[in-house]
């Protein structure tokens, strides 16, 4: 019998119900709750797949999933992609393949990263033409970290002194500023397996527990495209769950946030229905890949762990024509 382990945190509905909905299934597969203590380099997989939720906080867990996936356990999300992508190569990826994305500026740090001086940064233009900047991104416009969620240390801009101000703030972190897209519509999409696509509206400017009630739908010809984006996207990022956010503007659908493999599943957040679906397509998702038993490496090379040297790529490309 196959087994499948969720490794999570904080989360209080999702887990419990996802592991209840795979071992429902009577399938030649079980679930549970991931159990580890300290790990030898010579200790076994223990699961044919590990559903991954919080190893993005805690390096422990991270290392722990790498180790176990250069020992054949399947690793939901891909450990080596989540490690080495960031969001402003997310933008340039998809704008590389076609999705349409708004104009993102990556920002040197306001303050210098620790352990580093003015020498360290010495390869750095300056003064920065900033006035450049803002004519290429406009406003309002978001800054944002290149690397992080949760809508921490995010701001919108409405000028260059609110630019500076917020810039201030940012220490060493190091920032995207990003067209702000005046969207009609906006649509978040839980995509998983890279060919299960769930469009949601959403209305980001209402009060976090009203933001599923958006008062409008995607058109026939509007959620084709976002499916095909979303999948686009997710197989090029080797990412086996995500979420994709859209913003639309005169009809155009801009992709503004898909980098979230832990995304948001609390039954009180994300309503009743849109729990339900995630749940059981996780569920049957997670079957058909423990199905498969285990995938041993057929090389010890970095390009195995992201699935073949550039296969996520050539099949995103085939997937967008």
């Amino acid at each position: 019998m196959e087994s499948v382990a969720v490794l999570f945190g904080m989360e209080q509905t999702f887990p419990p119900a996802l592991v209840e909905a795979i071992n429902r299934r009577g399938a030649d597969v079980r679930a549970e709750f991931l159990q580890i203590g300290g790990l030898k380099l010579e200790d076994p997989a223990r699961y044919t797949l590990i559903i991954d939720r919080i190893s993005q906080d805690i390096p422990f867990y991270r290392a722990a999933l790498k180790h176990a996936a250069i020992n054949g356990t399947r690793i939901v999300n891909n450990p080596f992609w989540w490690s080495a992508d960031d969001k402003f190569f997310n933008y340039t990826l998809a704008q590389k393949l076609g999705v349409a994305v708004p104009k993102t500026l990556l920002l040197p740090t306001k303050e210098h990263p620790p352990g580093t001086t003015s020498t360290s940064m010495r390869n750095l233009m300056f003064p920065l033409d900033w006035d450049n900047y803002f004519e290429y991104v406009g406003f309002p416009s978001w800054m944002k970290p290149f690397d992080g969620g949760g809508w921490k240390n995010v701001y919108k801009i409405h000028s260059p002194e609110e630019f500076f101000k917020a810039y201030d703030e940012t220490g060493d972190i190091c920032m995207t500023l990003q067209e702000g897209v005046e969207f009609e519509e906006y649509y978040r999409c839980y995509v998983v397996g890279q060919r299960y696509v769930h469009i949601m509206p959403y209305e980001p400017r209402n009060p976090h527990h009203l933001r599923y009630e958006a008062g409008f739908s995607a058109s026939p010809e509007m959620a084709a495209r976002i499916t095909q984006d979303c999948i686009t996207l997710c197989t090029a990022l080797g990412y086996d769950i995500n979420t994709v956010e859209f913003a639309v503007r005169d009809g155009i659908p801009y992709a503004i946030d898909f980098m979230n493999p832990a995304p948001d599943a609390e039954r009180s957040s994300v309503g009743e229905d849109n729990f339900q679906w995630f749940v059981e397509t996780v569920a049957t998702f997670a079957i058909e890949e423990a199905s498969k038993g285990r995938r041993m490496p057929e090389e010890y090379r970095w390009s195995t762990f992201l699935r073949g040297d550039d296969e996520p790529l050539k099949k995103a490309k085939k997937s967008s024509k």
